[in-house]
């Protein structure tokens, strides 16, 4: 009988039939009492191949036309690549998304009325478990200086942080502007001085390392030492064939022959999606981290702080009444009395200090504010979108420009013309009540930048400093009071500016999430 089934399972998964690993389970569960121990291992050892089997002959084969994939003698069926579960690129936590009540858990100190509670969805998304380190922006700089170094210096230095931002014109803080950033005693403390386009050159940059490194991995291509600014791996570069690759074994190209390869294409699986900022939406759900404190799908907890407490110092037993963030305690008081310090840093700490949160990410409070990708307006909770919230998208399309380069370019109007779920490539205004979110616009006529309209209708310097380039940072930071530790506090900043306080980490989309309920 056992010899029966066990064929009979073959034969089905021979013939690509409707097996399912249910059916094995269940002759598994039946035949549990009838076999001693050693024969039920064999089965189990055989169920294991029949598995394997299983999952080649089923992912093989269309389930809509039937014709076999990856087939030497199918050239016109496509090469697809088995792919199971994303893995999380290097520094990157898995966040299970939901729904959260996003904003305010505190009055406000200046009273304003930017930040109304509001119930939202997040996506499922990775994020960093710290705070990018000034070695991980170090590594940055020095590929920069490898690649442009020696011809274009200038965008070696563009890159680099403003170790100005420890400037106070009455207070002595050299030795920070000295050392903070190159001294190896700081390679672990978090990277400031970073504006928000830095750091979103960086994330770009940190994203196609990680990609040339998986496909080095993969045996793809090998490495090139020989790299310079003209023949350098970007990930836009090596998918569009700009990069001229090192070939290793690359990927099987079923499509001229079994002994043909190609370079990989996104559709294999093995690239990562881009890093890139959080939302504030991700970020301020990431802090939160309210994992497993409702049931039954009741929203009844709201967190002041990313901890279990409304308070400042931890209640854990063998640290009681430790400070649980680095922060400004009050008035003058960066760090407490010696011999005893509250939070132990009168400036930034290294990137694990302290606690992490329920999600494990170290430092959501205190420490350094850091950078989101949004774009700030006071009445940001009157936007539309309760999935996935964010002011600042920009479509656009990727075109080869007349140098060879690859390019970012705004869709046209014409492309879009036809579209229902966005009327502009240029969305940073929608709805926000500037010139260009009236029904007055003339969508015939774009001549004029975008930035003209926002700043005509803003006055710009005059009666606001709100601007398309103005980017929110979240989160307290070394020198910021216990107010600014909440999740929720948003302030903002201009894109192209720095500060001492001012940090980031990065996220990344996730791909099929596949989280256990």
């Amino acid at each position: 009988m056992m010899r029966q089934k066990i064929v009979f399972f073959i034969i089905k998964c021979n013939n690509n039939k409707d097996f399912e690993l249910k059916d094995l389970y269940q002759t598994l569960k039946e035949m549990r009492n009838k076999f001693r121990f050693i024969t039920l291992l064999a089965i189990c050892s055989c169920s294991i191949l029949l598995v394997s089997c299983f999952k080649k002959s089923s992912s093989n084969k269309s389930m809509a036309t039937g014709w076999n994939y990856n087939n030497p003698n199918n050239q016109y069926i496509y090469n697809f690549q088995d792919f199971s579960d994303q893995k999380p690129g290097p520094g990157l936590v898995a966040i299970q998304g939901g729904t959260f009540t996003m904003g305010a858990t505190m009055d406000n100190v200046y009273y304003e009325w930017d930040n109304t509670p509001r119930q939202v969805t997040v996506s499922s998304f990775y994020i960093d478990e710290t705070e990018v380190r000034n070695i991980d922006y170090l590594e940055y700089i020095y590929w920069l200086q490898h690649i442009y170094g020696a011809d274009m210096p200038e965008m070696v230095s563009s890159a680099l942080p403003d170790t100005m931002v420890w400037r106070n014109s009455l207070a002595y803080n050299e030795p920070m502007v000295e050392v903070y950033f190159r001294h190896p005693a700081y390679r672990d403390y978090p990277v400031v001085g970073v504006s928000w386009l830095k750091a979103n050159r960086y994330a770009l940059w940190r994203s196609d390392r990680v990609n040339e490194m998986l496909l080095i991995d993969a045996g793809v291509i090998e490495y090139d030492p020989d790299q310079n600014k003209d023949n350098y791996f970007s990930t836009d570069a090596y998918l569009t064939g700009i990069y001229n690759a090192k070939i290793a074994k690359g990927v099987p190209d079923y499509n001229k022959g079994e002994k043909y390869s190609r370079n990989a294409k996104m559709e294999d699986g093995i690239m990562l999606p881009k890093y890139r900022l959080p939302t504030e939406a991700e970020w301020e759900y990431a802090a939160l981290a309210l994992i497993g404190a409702t049931r039954d799908e009741r929203i009844v907890e709201r967190r002041t702080y990313p901890w279990n407490t409304d308070g400042l110092r931890t209640d854990e037993k063998d640290h009681m009444g430790d400070f649980t963030a680095n922060f400004k305690r009050g008035r003058g008081d960066y760090q407490g009395v010696a011999g005893y310090n509250n939070d132990g840093y009168d400036f930034p700490a290294p990137v694990k200090s302290y606690w992490p949160n329920d999600f494990g990410l170290y430092n959501m409070a205190g420490n350094v504010s850091e950078w989101v990708a949004d774009v700030y307006r006071p009445l940001s909770y009157e936007d539309f979108s309760e999935q996935n919230p964010f002011r600042g998208n920009e479509f656009t399309k990727t075109v080869i420009d007349s140098t060879g380069k690859i390019t970012q370019v705004p869709m046209t109007q014409n492309e879009i013309s036809d579209r229902q779920n966005f009327r502009d490539s240029y969305s940073v205004n929608q709805g926000d009540g500037d010139y260009m979110s009236t029904i007055q616009t003339d969508w015939n006529n774009k001549e004029k930048e975008q930035s003209h309209y926002t700043s005509s209708m803003y006055d710009y310097g005059n009666t606001t400093l709100i601007t398309d380039h103005s980017r929110i940072y979240k989160g307290g930071s070394w020198a910021d009071g216990p107010y600014y530790l909440s999740p929720s506090v948003r302030r903002f900043l201009q894109e192209d500016q720095a500060s001492s306080t001012i940090g980031f980490r990065c996220a990344m989309n996730m791909i099929k999430p596949a989280f256990k309920k």
